[in-house]
């Protein structure tokens, strides 16, 4: 009879199905009905008989649920002595566990359902976070909200409103985000693998076999969005106030697996002293200061995957900020950030805010850092999104008075030659970090006045010895007067020969065609070497530079003198004098001394003529 019951009729009122609820409700003469009200939780159903049976059931097992035996495996419900298997009330309860069960899974494949409207998606999330607060006894039911949160990454379509929904109304609690970074962790670890096929499937455990490449990929957005909304604990001390989702500590469900259920008091005793011992154990504090390990668990299991590279950028852009300042080690992201530093192009200047965070505040010690920044200078560098910030990042990196001359002269001379030929944004970011550089560096001044071979001084400075055994070639030979010994070329900066150069790319930027460049070039006049006359560039006041800022500020910058359109005072000709410098004009009151002044050269000219024919003649 419960069969025939449990098919769904064609035609239900919704007034039926009401009554179906409140018959559920009455007695347990009625329990037939539950298989009925199941069969309307579908993404196939109308969202009204949705509603309304998602009420009742509610309802129903709210009341009963903390009565109900724990989910057993078919092992341990064989090891049940035979007394308990033919109870009634526990064959009763077992029934009502799996139905429990079933419930669960119905509510998450409306849940994860594209074909679910938003307003019914916001009641079901409701409904089935109150069974993970109640539904193991009072405890976090994780086994279920692990089971929801392994739907959601691994359904087949996007599940955004979802994602953003449960991190919006719950991941202010706690222990959901102490749960949730678990999940993720174990999650990830599913499509931990390294080679994923092109065409076919992936390679893992049973989770993750037989998914197709934008399967995994669709997966891995998923884990990002959630692991990436967990928001970081606001106090470290221990002595902050968390909002819990449950009124009492965490336990997880093997805590509640009893190997004796036939006696009832055993059970009892026991739950009650497991509860007892996570809220003495297990307390808010407690987990808070677990949670950071397990936040680092999570993101560095995330961080093993094939990550998209979309996703991969996002997650460059906010990890020094969002995820570095939270995990209990942080050093164990130099693995990541170096191989992504050595990627090059935009992902290298991404890296570099993270791995600048781990050398100057956690030791990180990387050999090749300032060949790799070297070779970053780039003129696409200039119009790359985050160039912003990694002209901070430059001129904060080329700060310390510890670094070598040769160094330092390298990048000043790459800069400059990179001013002939980026926009005027980026020349005025150039100047910036020049004036810095000599400002920070005294011994590479010599780069702005560089004397002739023949004229230099005898005692050479220890710059530029340094620079004559850096030299390429390795010659004792001196190009020739007006040739740049820099090649712009060499990616070591030790072998650019940038000491044996000049700065005078920067004295073509006083001709410049764009005025704030002109006028901003002429900063560097002055002598850099006398510290307190002088002053540090803020690189953040230029780095965000574009032609619409430069407009703009010239437009609202204030002239002294404006150009006019009328003269100032009369002009006493067409065209001034000095309009046309090395002319000379004769007016008509000497025309007759023109005249005189032509007959003159003309006998001239004829007189020696005939000398010159008398004295062939007389040969």
């Amino acid at each position: 009879m419960a069969s025939i019951l449990a098919k769904k009729p064609k035609k239900t009122k919704l007034k039926e199905l009401k009554t179906l609820g409140q018959q559920l409700l009455s007695s347990r003469a009625h329990i037939n009905n539950l298989p009925t009200l199941l069969t309307f939780i579908s993404p196939s159903s109308p969202p009204q008989h949705v509603l309304e049976s998602l009420l009742s059931l509610q309802s129903f097992f709210t009341t009963v649920l903390s009565d109900l035996p724990p989910s057993q495996s078919s092992k341990k419900r064989s090891s049940l002595d035979d007394s308990a298997k033919e109870d009634p009330e526990f064959i009763y309860r077992t029934w009502l566990r799996s139905k429990f069960d079933e419930f669960i899974t119905l509510l998450i494949e409306v849940l994860v359902s594209p074909d679910t409207e938003d307003a019914l998606r916001e009641i079901v999330l409701d409904s089935f976070m109150e069974f993970v607060k109640l539904g193991n006894r009072g405890s976090f039911y994780s086994a279920i909200y692990h089971k929801l949160l392994r739907n959601i990454v691994q359904s087949a379509t996007p599940v955004d409103f979802l994602s953003e929904l449960l991190a919006s109304k719950f991941f202010k609690y706690i222990d959901v985000r102490y749960f949730t970074v678990i999940s993720m962790e174990k999650l990830a670890k599913t499509l931990d693998t390294t080679d994923i096929p092109d065409d076919k499937t992936v390679g893992g455990d049973g989770e993750s076999g037989g998914r197709s490449r934008e399967s995994v990929e669709l997966s891995i957005h998923k884990i990002h969005y959630i692991v990436s909304h967990v928001p970081p604990l606001e106090g470290n001390d221990g002595k902050s106030e968390y909002e819990m989702w449950t009124g009492s500590g965490f336990s997880s469900e093997e805590e509640y697996d009893k190997k004796e259920l036939s006696k009832r008091q055993k059970a009892e005793d026991k739950m009650l002293k497991t509860e007892k011992r996570a809220n003495n154990v297990l307390s808010p504090a407690t987990i808070a200061k677990k949670m950071k390990l397990k936040f680092t668990k999570a993101w560095i299991s995330f961080l093993r995957l094939p990550i998209p590279i979309d996703v991969y950028k996002e997650v460059l852009a906010t990890l020094h900020r969002a995820v570095i300042p939270h995990l209990s080690n942080p050093i164990i992201l130099c693995d990541f950030l170096t191989r992504s530093y050595d990627i090059g192009g935009v992902v290298s200047v991404m890296a570099l805010s993270s791995l600048f965070i781990l050398m100057t505040q956690h030791g990180l010690e990387y050999p090749n850092f300032y060949d790799k920044l070297y070779a970053l200078l780039s003129p696409s560098i200039f119009m790359a999104k985050h160039r912003a910030k990694f002209f901070q990042l430059l001129d904060s990196c080329l700060k310390s008075p510890l670094l070598p001359a040769y160094l330092a002269a390298a990048f000043a001379k790459k800069l400059s030659r990179l001013s002939v030929s980026v926009p005027p944004s980026g020349a005025l970011i150039i100047i910036a970090l020049i004036h810095n550089l000599l400002r920070r560096h005294p011994s590479i001044n010599c780069l702005v006045h560089k004397e002739d071979d023949d004229e230099r001084p005898k005692d050479k400075s220890k710059a530029e010895d340094i620079a004559d055994k850096a030299n390429v070639s390795g010659s004792d030979e001196r190009p020739g007067t007006g040739i740049d010994r820099f090649n712009s070329e060499e990616s070591n900066p030790m072998k650019s020969n940038a000491m044996g150069s000049s700065l005078w790319e920067i004295d073509t930027l006083r001709h410049h065609y764009c005025p704030p460049v002109s006028r901003f070039v002429l900063s560097l006049e002055n002598d850099l070497t006398v510290r307190s006359k002088t002053t540090e560039m803020d690189i953040k006041d230029f780095s965000s530079g574009s032609y619409a800022t430069i407009f703009g500020d010239e437009i609202r910058r204030r002239v002294k003198q404006v150009p006019l359109a009328f003269y100032k005072a009369t002009p006493t000709s067409l065209f001034p004098e000095s309009e046309f410098c090395g002319w000379t004009f004769n007016y008509e009151g000497s025309k007759e001394n023109d005249g005189e002044d032509k007959e003159q050269k003309a006998s001239e000219e004829n007189g020696g003529c005939t000398k010159r024919q008398r004295f062939e003649c007389s040969d």
